[in-house]
């Protein structure tokens, strides 16, 4: 079962992608997670990604893809995988798509956690984090028994710079302009899968879980 999860920053994809991750016992991939395995393992590609992310450029689609078909290498992928954050472009799917054509394999699904704007927005921008022992909170979703200070440790709350409105909103712009062109080239290859991902966090899982199967 091979894996694609899409949708705009802050949609929720990624709590999605650990749940089907544990319910299928299958690897919860994040190109971020890759990057730094490869660069603490001290790997070839990792000191290639290392020299582009120590410069502030972003690291090469080739590269990022030869990074995550490395890891799609490993035993543990044997069952499948569920890719979040990766492709975020066109020329990145592409590449994944001629790399996996390459193996003889290919993307089964690609599930587009479907948000409005607004509501990313509003979902983000009550998001509160505690920066001493990193805790997350929302302020109407999961709050803190006593405003502004943190559950866990007792230090103070804040705002994240990330989860400011205006922020947010450029963020959005990004993912409109680079990554929703996605939705339409994986509708293209049939395997495109829409869940509304307004609804509560457990009903979008139970969406997803009918689409896959039990």
């Amino acid at each position: 079962m091979k894996i694609i999860m899409l949708g705009a920053p802050g949609a929720g994809k990624g709590t999605q992608a650990k749940q089907i991750a544990a319910k299928y016992e299958i690897p919860h991939i994040s190109t971020g997670d890759i990057f730094r395995a490869n660069i603490k393992n001290g790997t070839e590609l990792g000191k290639k990604a290392k020299a582009y992310m120590d410069q502030g450029a972003l690291v090469p689609d080739e590269l990022t893809c030869d990074l995550v078909m490395d890891r799609i290498a490993q035993d543990d992928c044997a069952k499948g995988f569920v890719l979040d954050g990766f492709p975020r472009t066109i020329p990145q799917a592409e590449a994944l798509t001629n790399a996996l054509n390459k193996i003889g394999q290919a993307m089964e699904y690609a599930i587009d956690v479907d948000v409005p704007d607004e509501n990313i927005v509003n979902r983000m921008s009550g998001r509160r984090a505690c920066l001493n022992c990193g805790a997350t909170y929302h302020i109407v979703f999961n709050p803190t028994k006593e405003e502004g200070v943190c559950d866990a440790c007792g230090n103070q709350t804040v705002l994240r710079e990330d989860d400011k409105p205006e922020t947010v909103q450029k963020r959005l712009s990004v993912y409109h302009e680079q990554t929703q062109p996605l939705i339409n080239y994986y509708k293209e290859q049939n395997i495109l899968r829409t869940v509304d991902g307004t609804k509560p966090m457990d009903d979008v899982f139970s969406d997803i879980v009918a689409i896959l199967g039990e």
